[in-house]
């Protein structure tokens, strides 16, 4: 997870399809990276669960009514890596953001720069660091649910699986669901070992059934697992109240 390493990942995001990627949020509330990190990369990532160094809180899901299963919140300064990811994820996800807030006639506009928004939040109060590690094991699952942790709201988050399907876990599909004009949908994303989901925080501008737009509710968890361990980073672009 070296300077250059973390150098070529950022180049990597900058030069996705970036026109699929939003055509493909727009339409579904979700899109899928392949592959934004390399296997090595996700089990040094996985391995951090156990330094508590790097982690500025536990929860874990039952003691809440969220569901079965852990996570940690990292403190601040975040591993060089997840900096990188968090910062070169913003900036092509900030113009999608602030054309869905017009979209959706919401005055709110985000900075070019995450270093910009981050000083928003904490000057607000939100001054709690979001980027976390989840682990589920055999039997845990996470209840569908929004990351809202106080006023100021990036509309847009990512997932990175760290562990491989079929090998280390069985079970825990990744899943939406999403409520527009008195019909329920779900979506189930597959994803691989590496891949990144970028997905609806909370809502999003869908288009009627007689044109215009209208506003779609999301939400996002993890179905059971029936066999192994499952971890997943998560990136969340606003920090914490």
């Amino acid at each position: 997870m070296g300077t250059q390493g973390n150098a070529g990942i950022a180049n990597d995001i900058a030069k996705r399809d970036w026109s699929a990627i939003e055509q493909a949020l727009d339409q579904y509330g979700n899109a899928i990276l392949p592959g934004i990190l390399t296997a090595q990369q996700c089990g040094q990532l996985s391995a951090l669960y156990d330094r508590e160094s790097l982690f500025r809180a536990r929860i874990v899901m039952a003691r809440h009514g969220f569901g079965r299963g852990e996570y940690k919140y990292f403190a601040y300064p975040l591993p060089a890596l997840l900096e990188t990811l968090r910062q070169a994820l913003y900036q092509p996800l900030v113009p999608i953001a602030n054309r869905w807030n017009r979209d959706l006639r919401v005055g709110i506009r985000y900075p070019d720069k995450l270093d910009e928004f981050l000083r928003r939040c904490h000057g607000d109060g939100q001054t709690r660091p979001t980027p976390l590690i989840l682990q589920y094991a055999a039997g845990d699952y996470n209840c569908l649910h929004q990351d809202l942790y106080g006023r100021h709201v990036f509309p847009l988050q990512v997932a990175v699986l760290l562990s491989e399907p079929g090998k280390d876990f069985t079970g825990g599909e990744f899943v939406m669901t999403e409520t527009a004009g008195g019909g329920q949908y779900a979506h189930v994303v597959s994803l691989r070992q590496g891949d990144a989901v970028v997905f609806a925080v909370n809502r999003r501008p869908a288009r009627g059934k007689r044109g215009g737009t209208r506003i779609a509710a999301m939400r996002h968890g993890v179905s059971r697992i029936h066999r192994g361990r499952r971890h997943t980073l998560g990136l969340i672009f606003h920090d914490a109240r």
